[in-house]
């Protein structure tokens, strides 16, 4: 049975999109306290189908797919900007897809607003007006109002029209560092991404015989399954390690390995790919909050997830693409196959225009895996780095960096690093790394 909280998730989630939402009517509703609901509302906020806006409350939004992140809801525009509803507060939860930026004469300016869109300008009242009546929302710049026919207009139109006190060329900004944003998260691949559902997933539940095993073994080549219990709640693990040795029908309890590791959807897929490589697991279960099953990973889809993180085109670029994407391979002879070159731009230094150390680590770090994997050792996880030696690099200094294998199991590396500025060394590095196999 449901608990409490996924009782007023639900109901949160039947809620018609646009809906008000608050706290005490959620109690009142499901009979529960202001706080325990209060907690509900902030999960669904944290899923994206609530958006908390100041000045209106809390409101049901349209959950948006994942590839369509990019995208805005004019409620999550009046957070951007930090704005104002003057009107048309009905339409808050609805999508927009596209920004008109309103610095052109009127006619012109109609001639690009249309369904959808969002009119950014400043105290216009005309084209407030025209925008609304051409299906668009409008978010007025510089603190100005609009006239009251407008905000009724609006209000019957359920558009909305937004205040805010920044200038045109800011809130542009402010909008495209959120979608940028977004797509940078987009990017990170997590495991609900790339799991086996639930519906796919071979498991036992703990009353059954090992017997059971057996028959599954057979049916799918594998031999690790989860265990569940009549809840669906994970209990534990079962390998062919646990049932050797063993009666058939013995339960499947008895052999288990009680309290095995597990991941939730909304973990990256490095994080599992660090998980499974030190505790040395093949598969992990995926489960909910209430450690419900929701699927499983292999080791062999994390590697392939890694593998197409690598290769898909950058969207939104972090850090540590922008350090990363500057490294040029040096492969005149053999003895430089080892080696690449990088130039320190002004974003890469600290507050005394030097390169910073979280740079230089991210340098070190990104060496040691091109290298290991140009010698078919697989994807690594740092286990420890240690900056024994660093010189002030000065921006634009042009550095070459050096990994060298030390020791090199199937499982574990040990490399150490060298970087180099006009000949002169500049920083040495230790690093000891765990190796994802290639299976």
């Amino acid at each position: 049975m449901a608990t409490k909280h996924e009782q007023i998730l639900q109901h949160i989630d039947s809620l018609p999109i646009g809906e008000k939402i608050s706290v005490r009517q959620i109690a009142k509703d499901m009979s529960v306290s202001e706080g325990t609901a209060y907690r509900a509302i902030k999960e669904a906020e944290n899923k994206g189908y609530v958006s908390t806006i100041e000045r209106v409350g809390t409101i049901r939004i349209e959950k948006k797919k994942k590839e369509n992140i990019e995208k805005l809801t004019y409620a999550e525009v009046v957070n951007i900007v930090d704005g104002q509803v003057l009107g048309g507060r009905a339409g808050l939860h609805k999508t927009l897809n596209k920004f008109v930026i309103g610095a052109m004469k009127l006619e012109a300016m109609m001639r690009y607003t249309g369904a959808g869109n969002l009119l950014i300008v400043g105290n216009r009242t005309n084209a407030h007006q025209l925008a609304i009546e051409a299906g668009a929302a409008v978010l007025i710049t510089g603190g100005f109002d609009t006239d009251e026919h407008v905000k009724k207009i609006a209000d019957e139109a359920e558009l909305p029209i937004i205040s805010t006190s920044y200038d045109t060329f800011t809130v542009a900004t402010m909008i495209n560092r959120a979608i940028y944003d977004q797509l940078i998260k987009k990017e990170i691949v997590l495991v609900e991404d790339i799991l086996t559902s639930l519906d796919k997933t071979v498991c036992l539940k703990t009353t059954d015989p090992i017997e059971e095993w057996y028959q599954n073994n057979y049916k799918t080549g594998h031999g690790r399954f989860p265990v569940i219990d009549h809840n669906l709640k994970v209990q534990g693990m079962v390998t062919s390690k646990d049932v050797m040795g063993y009666e058939r029908h013995v339960i499947v309890e008895k052999v288990m390995t009680k309290n095995p590791i597990t991941v939730i959807g909304k973990t990256s897929v490095a994080s599992a790919a660090q998980m499974m490589v030190w505790e040395g697991i093949e598969v992990l279960p995926v489960v909910d909050q209430n450690n419900r099953l929701e699927g499983m990973i292999s080791r062999q889809d994390v590697l392939q997830a890694l593998q197409m993180i690598q290769r898909q085109p950058q969207i939104g670029e972090k850090l540590d693409d922008i350090v990363t994407n500057q490294f040029v391979v040096i492969a005149e002879d053999a003895k430089k196959a080892n080696v690449y070159r990088f130039q320190v731009s002004p974003q890469m230094t600290n507050h005394l225009g030097t390169i910073s150390y979280g740079v230089f680590t991210t340098v070190v770090t990104e060496a040691t895996n091109r290298y290991l994997r140009t010698q078919k050792k697989g994807e690594i996880v740092v286990e420890n780095i240690t900056i024994y030696f660093m010189k002030p690099v000065q921006m634009d200094s042009m550095l070459e960096v050096h990994p060298k294998i030390l020791e090199v199991g199937r499982k574990f590396g040990k490399i150490d690093v060298e970087v180099f500025s006009n000949g002169v060394v500049v920083g040495k590095a230790m690093m000891m790394v765990q190796l994802i196999e290639r299976s």
